[in-house]
């Protein structure tokens, strides 16, 4: 269930309450009997696992994985195709 933060606009008293998605929001202060008002603050998002990075969907190689250090490193080069060059076929009389 997520956890709403409260704050009363009569007194200013903060709170934090558990509630259903199916629960009537708050509108009265514990600590005054104050009408309340529900906070919006930024929400903390965590990717964690693969498929998060740029490299991650590359074919081949160790792709940009963060080094040691935990900065990202260089992509790994990867083979590079020699072009040959074709030589027209001898015309045979």
């Amino acid at each position: 269930m997520p956890t709403y933060a409260y704050a009363c606009t009569q007194c200013g008293h903060r709170f934090d309450a558990v509630q259903s998605f199916s629960d009537a929001a708050l509108t009265e202060c514990p600590e005054c009997g104050g009408p309340v008002r529900k906070q919006y603050g930024s929400v903390g998002v965590t990717f964690n696992g693969s498929g998060f990075y740029r490299t991650d969907s590359r074919a081949g190689g160790t792709g940009g994985k963060k080094d040691a250090a935990g900065g990202a490193s260089t992509p790994s080069p990867t083979s590079s195709k020699s072009e040959a060059k074709t030589s027209p076929a001898p015309s045979g009389s």
